[in-house]
């Protein structure tokens, strides 16, 4: 499965930028040190247990978005993010990697959950060789594969996963006619249920005008925690920080998700979903640098870009900005800097 919709990085290399001095480190930018790997090198390939690797693979996909009667032109999200992300200072050491391991391409409806399957099995794979993965999305139904992926990959089946998900929606749609981006954390909540597990998911960002009474109804009964777009203010970010943690709490592992409708339009107008209330994503910057110092955060995905409604790159660029400081923070996890 995983074979037929991966894809290597391609000849033409993305990770390509400005060089200011070839010889000084110090002024290196992330296209100069990233490595491309492919999938065959990540099975036979050793990392070092001094090293700690960041690995960015790609989620291609329209069909998501498309079955939900969305914007589509998310699939271009992983080639966008990347091109922003190759002037990024590299401000670690010699000891911290960054990998691309390439792209896991959906290019039929009918095939959507074949390529959620495969995201599940590169995300487990990844992790198992001991690197930290960051998917690029594509619709948001990339948080459905990596979920899984994150789950085939802990040591125990006893593990408690929490997803925490910074969304203006709960994507928790019925998909009796099939998933969609907009179904993924209530196939989640069913397959929980149907294995006598309990299901642990917070959404951050909320807005009450994007879902329906019968969404809220279903959040509660499933105990579902959320916190809308309005109380994701500077002013309220210790009460936030508390419920959050409060929710990480017996948590073994969480599963960091973002839509990037989430944020308000004014710096994320490339989405399917433009949001004008939505949140400040410094605000929310804050709130995820404290949701990863917890180390137990055991991957992230970035979804929904759209760079065909993206006027001067904006939202790429916000998400370029986002990984790197999400980056850094789990750099100084790892040194146990925080």
């Amino acid at each position: 499965m995983l074979e037929r919709f991966y894809e290597k990085m391609e000849k033409e290399n993305i990770w390509r930028g400005r060089i200011d001095d070839p010889r000084d480190r110090d002024s290196y930018r992330w296209h100069q040190v990233v490595k491309r790997i492919n999938l065959f090198e990540l099975e036979e390939r050793q990392f070092s247990k001094n090293e700690f690797g960041i690995c960015f693979i790609g989620f291609c996909c329209d069909a998501g978005i498309e079955l939900n009667l969305g914007r589509v032109g998310a699939s271009k999200g992983p080639r966008a993010i990347r091109e922003q992300m190759c002037n990024l200072p590299f401000n670690f050491d010699d000891n911290i990697k960054l990998y691309d391991i390439g792209n896991i391409v959906c290019t039929k409806n009918t095939e959507l959950q074949d390529a959620q399957e495969a995201l599940a099995e590169l995300v487990a794979l990844v992790r198992r060789a001991g690197l930290f993965p960051v998917v690029l999305g594509g619709g948001h139904e990339v948080a459905y594969g990596n979920y899984h992926g994150i789950k085939r990959s802990l040591a125990s089946s006893d593990d408690s996963i929490g997803i925490i998900n910074f969304d203006a929606h709960f994507d928790m749609r019925p998909y009796d006619r099939g998933s969609n981006s907009g179904t993924m954390f209530k196939q989640i909540a069913d397959e929980c249920i149907a294995d006598d597990e309990a299901f642990h998911y917070m959404v951050l960002g909320i807005q009450e005008y994007g879902n329906t009474k019968s969404l809220f109804t279903q959040a509660e009964k499933l105990g579902v925690k959320y916190i809308t777009g309005d109380n994701i203010k500077e002013s309220e970010i210790l009460e936030v920080l508390n419920r959050v943690h409060g929710f990480m709490r017996g948590r073994d592992a969480i599963h960091l998700t973002i839509c990037s409708d989430v944020f308000a339009s004014a710096f994320a107008p490339g989405v399917s979903a433009p949001q004008p209330f939505g949140i400040d994503p410094k605000v929310s910057l804050g709130i995820l640098k404290n949701i990863l110092k917890s180390g137990r955060v055991a991957s992230i995905d970035i979804a929904e870009i759209s760079p065909r409604f993206d006027e001067d790159n904006i939202t790429s660029k916000l998400a370029s900005i986002l990984i790197f400081e999400m980056v850094s923070t789990l750099v100084r996890v790892y040194n146990d800097e925080v």
